[in-house]
């Protein structure tokens, strides 16, 4: 076996340099726990962005993704399958929309929201060139399309030229989405809360705001609940915080259960149904494994009350976080079990303090320089975060 040493090393060899992660090599992981070559234990702080809301091999989920693997894996959509409609009639149920289209990965499911606002324009309006308004620190994925209304400029260097059609709002004003609309726009695209930029909250009665806006010019409002969706910031959805419901929702990473990637666009019939036959499609978007796990991801949601404990250790563990005494936190902000510590500039960056707490047993990753993001798999407990809490206050103590 390669020790952590030689695994990296050769990662670095064939690799292409894309990521540049936290220098540990992991070989194992059950529940909220993870065990690097050397047998050393930590607890994930990250939960793969949100990969993870079950834990690592969650015993449920690994064994629906085992049973189905002995009957049948892939069949393409050429063919039905006997797992699909069962979890899309859950995914449904769970969300409050009427019909579901299966893909694979976020970015998958995004680019399928965009191609239905752009036909359901098309269609309803008559548009051949309407424009969506997304926001500022926005990230919906890395596929060309994507890239061209992200104001990241190191996610756009080189990798023009960029698709038309997209204006870019400052994230949490109102004023300054409802400048930028015309009679080309025809859809809102956004996150109830930016995780890749910093778990950034938008002030309260925001997503209300542009559930009005949307009503009032007649177009289309889409949410990116990828990373905060299932249950990630004490809701089922994010949206429900504020009582309101978007036109279109994209969900992944949770879906999959931990261990499939497996992600959708949601919507009514009015949108839905632009779609046609050789419209859009998948070879693997709704294959029976991925269905099979990600029906049985949704059960354990409700069997094992995972939304509810998001809600009220997330309130805990953002407590615990703010007596933390240090001039060094600039603010700790989120909700649930999303939760943000920002650093302030003149201590430093994040990634010092991510390596520490590496060494203390967390795993965490800095997000846009100066955030540690905190966002562990729901399945953790009161007393590990209690452990967990320790390490982060001597670590940012100093």
């Amino acid at each position: 076996m390669r020790s952590t040493r030689q695994e990296i090393a050769l990662v670095d060899e064939v690799s292409a340099a894309n990521y540049k992660p936290l220098p540990v090599v992991l070989s194992h992981g059950e529940g909220i726990w993870v065990t690097d070559l050397e047998g050393k234990r930590y607890i994930d702080m990250l939960a793969s962005y949100s990969s993870l809301n079950h834990g690592h091999r969650h015993p449920k989920i690994i064994k629906a993704l085992k049973d189905q693997a002995d009957r049948i894996t892939i069949t393409s959509r050429a063919f039905h399958n006997d797992q699909m409609g069962e979890c899309l009639q859950k995914l449904c149920a769970v969300s409050g929309f009427k019909k579901s289209l299966p893909m694979n990965t976020g970015a998958e499911a995004v680019e399928t929201a965009v191609k239905a606002a752009r036909k359901w324009a098309y269609l309803k309006k008559g548009l051949l060139d309407g424009e969506i308004i997304c926001c500022s620190d926005n990230f919906h994925g890395r596929t060309v399309t994507i890239i061209s209304f992200s104001s990241e400029p190191q996610y756009r260097e080189g990798f023009g030229p960029f698709t038309p059609g997209f204006k870019l709002a400052k994230y949490g004003d109102i004023k300054s989405m409802e400048a930028l609309v015309t009679d080309k726009t025809i859809a809102v695209m956004l996150e109830p809360i930016q995780g890749e930029a910093g778990v950034i909250v938008p002030p309260a009665g925001y997503l209300k705001a542009v559930r009005e806006l949307c009503d009032k010019y007649k177009i289309l409002m889409i949410l990116d609940e990828i990373q905060t969706g299932f249950g990630r910031t004490g809701k089922m959805f994010a949206f429900e915080h504020e009582g309101i419901r978007p036109d279109v929702l994209v969900v992944g990473k949770a879906l999959g259960g931990g261990v499939y990637p497996v992600s959708a666009m949601l919507s009514d019939e009015d949108v839905m149904d632009v779609f046609r036959p050789g419209d859009h499609g998948s070879t693997f978007g709704g294959n029976p494994l991925g269905a099979a796990v990600a029906s049985r991801a949704l059960d354990v949601f409700a069997e094992e009350n995972l939304v509810e404990k998001s809600r009220e250790l997330g309130e805990y563990f953002m407590g615990l976080l703010r007596t933390i005494k240090s001039p060094a936190i600039k603010e700790i902000r989120g909700k649930g079990l999303m939760i943000g510590l920002e650093i302030k500039p003149e201590y430093g960056v994040a990634r010092p303090y991510c390596e520490k707490l590496m060494e203390a047993g967390l795993l965490c990753k800095e997000t846009h320089a100066q955030t540690i993001r905190f966002t562990p798999p729901l399945v953790i407990t009161k007393d590990e975060i209690d452990w967990a809490f320790e390490k982060i206050r001597k670590v940012i103590e100093g």
